[in-house]
């Protein structure tokens, strides 16, 4: 927390919000780079690398327990050379350093503590550490260093072998062999089927995992699935890990049952919910999935979206020193806010107002309940009176909650995650047909464009209108995406012009040339103790996953083989993965999908093309790569030769064999499904 009274430290230059919020620290922090580690061999002192982020309510604790402490911050100052990393600027020191500490301790998260020598090499580390545990390790491993500098040189060079050594992937040749079915019950034995998501806790949503299980449903017709994905997603949207007043998911739920949030809320969950949300709807028809959708999307434009039409990263788990203190309603305050003794009781039942559900002795968290057509049944009202009774209690609760401080926010603004929610827009425009979210994700591609596209590289960060650090993998894999799904709606050439330059940026600065797959740094970047590739796929797709996924819709598009052939490369090196732990690799499992099932080029020409094309991606289609023009287009492959004046055509092609062209968009259906059902 700033302090005039104190002399900052050097993070006071940083224009990351998470380094700021430790610029009046007593510790004399330095920001990642050389200097620090210079320092620290010219003195001989171990290094400290602390990484958090600024929604992170832990890194709080642990700032305020140790951090802020004048006897703490002496150690520290003392024997160590001191610096801390926003991990989502830094996401490549990040997992090295998550790695070591999960081999030290078995566990990781954040705030993540890593004591190296001065070369960057781990020596010991953890997550989080109160105040007396924190002041222990600093002493005993500093009193190590001093005694025995021989034998920490030695288990720090052991332990940076075992970091270069995680999640390395050798190239694997071999024609890879799949069952969807074995696969899905690696998933079905860890359902929860009474409360969604599966049997464990904290639950995070994993976006990447329904995907999937939508997509297997889609080819295998296995309604125990998707029971399984509606129980999820209509849980999560009713839950109290959606903000039942503003919109917008929070991280994760502490409990099994959804209820209680880590109250942060970031970007990049939002982003992919929006999509899977849009994609549930599409199968289920469910009108809860479409208010969430709107719900998220209108969060994101009031509280995420800068003037330039960026999007912020985060808002924080805390304000008033409390987590979750923004969120949260004592029954005294409700009664004194909803008068109307009648509609109280509506709103108490509708979202479990009793004392069953309080939380920390006196605070409830809204939740909607199960069934509100009982509440609707049992006040004898219409559904459409019983939604406006909740709307006007809700209105009244969001005007007092305006009062309160409001959640500090991450306005940093990352291009992978940018690109995540440009994605996550276009999916629901493909879903609704609202232009609002056509409009959001071609403002948020200018941006994206001006501030972070520079000489044809990526840069990953801007803030207050300036961009820092060049861009990582995720970066590209994931703007790649977003052109590609911006050009296939709009058929505006220039976003394919930019997927194809990315595409090529990305071989040429990322690839591993012996197994096909991608570090996560650039050649041409930093060279930090190892080089890490990221495969799995966790809260967020890994970004070799998404570079998969591109190289063989670029493939298809631009009838690049070599480019699909990679894509298949690529699967096959991550086989055994997929078979044997799916759950963990759910994008690449959906990649395995789209190249071992029937998957479909549909190329529309004509006068009506886009609007051919707009009710065509209304429906659920994950196999088929759409695109389509309204003019003649002999430049493209896909399209030379196609344009037929006054009409429209639709040609479909499976495998590499087209067929000739239907004139309507039932046709069309009718050919997919009967291929489908052939299979």
């Amino acid at each position: 927390m700033s302090d005039t009274r104190k002399m900052p430290n050097a993070l006071i230059n940083e224009s990351s919000p998470y380094l700021l919020q430790h610029a009046y620290n007593p510790v004399k922090w330095f920001p990642w780079g050389k200097d620090a580690f210079v320092k620290a061999a010219e003195e001989n002192k171990l290094v400290i690398i602390s990484i958090g982020y600024s929604a992170c309510h832990w890194c709080h604790v642990m700032e305020h327990e140790s951090f802020e402490d004048d006897g703490i911050a002496a150690i520290m100052n003392e024997h160590f050379i001191c610096i801390k990393v926003d991990r989502e600027e830094r996401p490549d020191v990040d997992a090295i350093y998550m790695d070591a500490v999960q081999i030290m301790t078995g566990r990781g998260g954040w705030p993540l503590n890593c004591i190296t020598l001065p070369d960057q090499q781990p020596l010991y580390g953890g997550t989080y550490f109160s105040r007396t545990q924190w002041q222990q390790v600093l002493l005993k491993v500093a009193g190590l260093y001093h005694s025995d500098p021989d034998q920490c040189r030695k288990y720090a060079a052991e332990l940076t072998t075992g970091v270069s050594q995680m999640e390395k992937i050798v190239k694997d040749d071999s024609e890879p062999v799949f069952d969807f079915n074995d696969i899905y019950k690696i998933f079905e034995n860890q359902f929860d089927t009474i409360d969604g998501g599966m049997n464990r806790s904290p639950k995070f949503p994993m976006p990447s995992n329904w995907e999937f299980l939508l997509q297997y449903h889609h080819f295998y017709k296995n309604e125990a699935c998707l029971k399984q994905v509606d129980l999820t997603l209509f849980k999560m949207a009713t839950g109290g890990i959606f903000d039942q007043l503003g919109g917008g998911f929070a991280r994760y739920s502490t409990d099994e049952k959804w209820k209680v949030p880590h109250f942060e809320k970031m970007l990049y969950d939002n982003a992919q919910l929006i999509s899977l949300y849009s994609h549930a709807y599409q199968l289920t028809g469910d009108s809860l999935y479409k208010k969430t959708v709107f719900a998220i999307a209108d969060f994101i434009e009031w509280e995420l979206t800068s003037p330039e039409n960026g999007f912020y990263s985060a808002l924080d788990a805390d304000s008033e020193g409390m987590e979750g203190k923004f969120y949260i309603w004592t029954k005294q305050e409700l009664e004194s806010l909803i008068t109307d003794k009648f509609k109280r009781a509506i709103f108490f039942e509708y979202f479990r107002i009793h004392d069953k559900e309080v939380w920390e002795d006196k605070y409830f968290i809204l939740q909607r309940i199960n069934d509100k057509n009982s509440v609707a049944d049992k006040y004898k009202l219409t559904k459409e009176k019983l939604d406006l009774i909740i709307e006007e209690c809700k209105s009244s609760l969001r005007e007092e909650r305006k009062k309160r401080i409001a959640p500090g926010l991450d306005d940093k603004q990352l291009c992978c995650w940018n690109a995540l929610m440009l994605k996550g827009f276009i999916d629901a425009f493909h879903v609704f047909g609202e232009d609002k979210f056509l409009i959001l994700a071609k403002n948020n591609a200018a941006f994206l464009i001006k501030y972070l596209l520079q000489e044809g590289e990526l840069f990953r960060t801007v803030n207050k209108g300036k961009a820092t650090i060049h861009g990582f993998l995720d970066d590209y894999s994931f703007m790649i995406d977003a052109f590609i799904s911006l050009y296939q709606c709009t058929s505006e050439k220039s976003y394919l012009e930019h997927a194809l330059l990315l595409n090529e940026k990305a071989i040429e600065l990322f690839s591993d040339k012996e197994t096909g797959l991608f570090y996560f740094t650039p050649s041409t970047g930093e060279q930090l103790i190892t080089r890490k590739m990221e495969v799995q796929d966790n809260v967020i797709n890994s970004s070799n996953s998404v570079m998969c996924k591109n190289l063989f819709l670029l493939g298809k598009l631009t009838g690049n083989s070599e480019w699909q052939q990679h894509a298949r490369q690529m699967v096959s090196n991550m086989a055994a993965h997929i078979n044997q732990s799916a759950p963990w690799y759910a994008n690449w499992a959906q990649a395995a999908l789209l190249m071992h099932e029937n998957n479909y080029e549909i190329v529309i020409c004509g006068n009506d093309a886009s609007h051919f094309y707009n009710e065509l991606v209304s429906f659920y289609l994950p196999n088929c790569m759409i695109v389509f023009s309204k003019v003649a287009d002999e430049e493209n492959q896909l399209f030379k030769g196609r344009y037929e004046r006054n009409k429209t055509g639709i040609y479909i092609c499976i495998n590499n064999s087209c067929r000739l062209p239907v004139y309507s968009v039932k046709e069309a259906l009718l050919i997919i499904s009967g291929e489908m059902k052939k299979k």
